[in-house]
């Protein structure tokens, strides 16, 4: 590691760059995270949820990894080239100033699909400065042999089941494994490396300067289109229209499914076994980005969201956990099978790397109110939803007013047993409730009395069972007195006034027992045991949630506060972890789609709110 985007030195520094000193580049159908130290030490190719290239962040010695970097000392900034996802690390040395430009190419045409191609673009734009490469792939997650050999002047790594050919405007070697290459730049002179998936009827291709030029400015005029649709015009734009474009990048084009988080296993506490992968379709994390989206005007994306729930997740026929699954692959699959990769160490040497996720057969009811509520605001701000769609609403509201008052696993996959979680319940009556706002506004067909009595039922039993008189708050599930951060949503979902005096009760006893100088733990694992050993940092979305809840109580002067304490634990570029170590390190997946899109949310409340 070379130096930090602070402009700090830091010699000798550990094998592994904190998780917060990563940018991310992607083309819509898979991503990589680019070091602070111009290390790429993750991506997967072709997509998401494939097998990895590079995972040097989870095993610095087998993982794999591109570096390119100055080879004197240097130190290093980075910034996202203006309103776009392409990322410029800067490198500063005695002798000159150097910036590696990294992009996935998008410019929003379907042409060559199978080409999926990364390009780093190096320019001195100061003095002169010598660089170093290394690019040493390691396939199937650093488990399966390959090859490499120049093809020409192309370098070529084979393995079983996926190629990569590497060009360069620079000379290249090759050792058993890897590609490298020295060279120096003076003022005003460029190299350009492009990393190409080749098989098929897809070739080797050379990457000339012009043509990486041409790449570079499509992909700049793309992202620089789709953001031009935002209708945000509020405080905190930057931040809004980062967090925007990070969701943007979540999103897999040929199918509309969007990923909780790009990374598997990235620690939720350093050395502990939170470690999950996040790189698949949970309907609530997609409902909640489509609700942030539509809030901005980006209506594409949840059409496309809305198509991949009518091809995949219509309902089935009502299995252990339900009609539907809680979470699908990007291409709709339901077989998510979790396996530990025991060959791999873990960040930091946190253990185990997953790969699969075992909560896809778990019972969450809040799922159903996050979709249909994500489908009741496109069917309101976007488009009307079809009659299919609606005899699939009916269909999943039929079943929910059956299965609400079961015990499940709740929103935060706890793996310490069923309970009956409040904010399940608090959702089941949200899944309802918008459901029979859609019927009457467009006076679509309903067993209208069935719905309300369920809806009126649930409301009832989470006023009774859901309070605790001994905490005055509402808690974490019936007949209870543990406290969680999900109740956050009370208010937001607008099942409760955001003023009724147990509601403020409630805010204060969270305020008291799970909020830490604004940041908002989900809960006590010690009190409400979760079948997990270790501890875990607070969570970025819940402080987002406590924002916006202290804004529609009125208490808008410390929401604002609160707020402007959460944009400082950002990183440099503006990217979120799902949680925030106790030091402020960011911890878990990373970026993590629920804190932008709660981010979002809390920028638009109070926004409104300060007028």
């Amino acid at each position: 590691m070379s130096g930090t985007p602070d402009g700090t030195d830091v010699p000798g520094a550990s094998r592994y760059l904190p998780i917060a000193e990563h940018g991310l580049i992607g083309d819509l159908r898979s991503v990589a995270l680019v070091g602070s130290n111009g290390t790429i030490d993750w991506y997967c190719c072709p997509s998401f949820d494939a097998p990895s290239v590079f995972a040097g962040i989870l095993d610095a010695e087998r993982g794999g990894s591109f570096e390119l970097a100055a080879a004197v000392p240097a130190h290093t900034k980075q910034f996202y080239f203006p309103d776009t996802n392409v990322l410029i690390t800067r490198f500063f040395t005695e002798d000159g100033v150097g910036e590696v430009q990294d992009f996935m190419p998008v410019d929003g045409d379907s042409v060559e699909t199978e080409r999926h191609r990364l390009i780093r673009r190096v320019v001195c734009v100061r003095g002169s400065i010598p660089f170093r490469t290394r690019v040493a792939p390691r396939f199937d997650y650093g488990s399966r042999p390959h090859t490499v050999h120049m093809a020409g002047d192309v370098a070529v790594f084979e393995s079983a089941k996926l190629s990569l050919g590497l060009t360069a405007t620079v000379p290249l070697e090759t050792d058993d494994l890897d590609a490298r290459a020295e060279f120096k730049l003076t003022e005003g002179e460029s190299a350009v490396f492009a990393l190409d998936q080749v098989g098929g009827e897809v070739t080797p291709r050379r990457c000339a300067r012009t043509e990486a030029e041409e790449q570079f400015n499509s992909t700049v005029t793309y992202w620089r289109r789709w953001l031009s649709a935002s209708k945000y015009r509020g405080r905190w734009r930057e931040m809004v229209h980062r967090s925007a474009l990070t969701l943007k990048l979540l999103t897999y084009a040929p199918t509309g499914a969007i990923v909780a988080a790009p990374t598997t296993s990235l620690p939720e506490q350093l050395g502990g076994e939170r470690n999950w992968d996040y790189r698949y379709v949970w309907v609530r994390d997609a409902a909640f980005c489509v609700y942030a989206l539509l809030r901005l005007g980006f209506t594409g994306e949840a059409e496309a969201f809305m198509k991949f729930v009518t091809r995949h997740v219509a309902p089935g026929d009502g299995g252990h956990s339900g009609p539907l699954q809680i979470m699908y692959g990007i291409d709709g699959r339901t077989d998510l099978e979790e396996r530990e990769l025991d060959h791999l160490e873990g960040h930091h040497g946190s253990a185990p790397v997953r790969v699969g996720n075992a909560a896809a057969d778990q019972l969450q009811l809040d799922i159903y109110g996050a979709l249909i509520d994500s489908i009741y605001l496109y069917d309101k701000w976007a488009q009307p939803i079809s009659s299919d769609q609606w005899d699939d609403v009916c269909a999943l509201v039929e079943w929910v007013c059956e299965h609400w008052d079961q015990p499940d696993e709740g929103i935060w996959e706890t793996r310490g047993g069923r309970k009956n979680f409040l904010y399940s319940r608090l959702m089941c009556w949200v899944a309802i409730e918008r459901a029979i706002r859609m019927a009457n506004r467009r006076g679509l067909p309903a067993d209208l009395p069935r719905w309300r009595q369920s809806r009126d039922t649930i409301y009832r039993r989470i006023m009774s069972r859901g309070w605790s008189e001994t905490r005055q708050a509402f808690v974490q599930h019936e007949d209870g007195d543990v406290l969680d951060a999900a109740v956050l949503m009370m208010p937001l979902a607008k099942f409760i006034a955001p003023t009724d005096p147990k509601w403020l009760s409630t805010l204060d006893a969270l305020t008291q027992d799970l909020v830490s100088d604004s940041l908002v733990y989900r809960y006590d694992p010690q009190a409400s045991p979760d079948g997990l050993r270790g501890d875990e940092g607070t969570f970025s979305i819940c402080s987002f949630w406590y924002v916006e809840a202290m804004v529609r109580a009125g208490r808008v002067d410390e929401a604002r506060l609160a707020f402007e304490k959460m944009l400082t634990y950002a990183n440099h570029l503006g990217l979120y972890a799902e949680e925030l170590s106790h030091t402020g390190e960011q911890q878990g997946n990373f970026p993590q789609a629920f804190t932008h899109l709660a981010l979002i949310s809390a920028a638009f409340n109070l926004d409104r709110a300060l007028g």
